[in-house]
């Protein structure tokens, strides 16, 4: 586990508590690692042209059957 201090606005503040009181946490270290859980896919997603990608679900279907 990390601990940081760091220094948010009152806006950011504001969403923490919103996600906090939304999701029924403890505390706002566990509505910060919910917002990361939330963006994640997002931000770690590859984007690929749409031809790569349809190329690459042919392929995981030929070995899914």
């Amino acid at each position: 586990m990390v601990k940081a201090i760091i220094d948010i606005s009152d806006e950011v503040n504001h969403v923490i508590n919103i996600i906090k009181a939304k999701y029924k946490l403890n505390d706002k270290s566990e509505a910060i690692s919910k917002m990361a859980e939330l963006v994640r896919e997002e931000v770690l997603e590859i984007k690929l042209k749409p031809e790569v990608k349809e190329e690459i679900e042919i392929d995981v279907r030929d070995y899914i059957q």
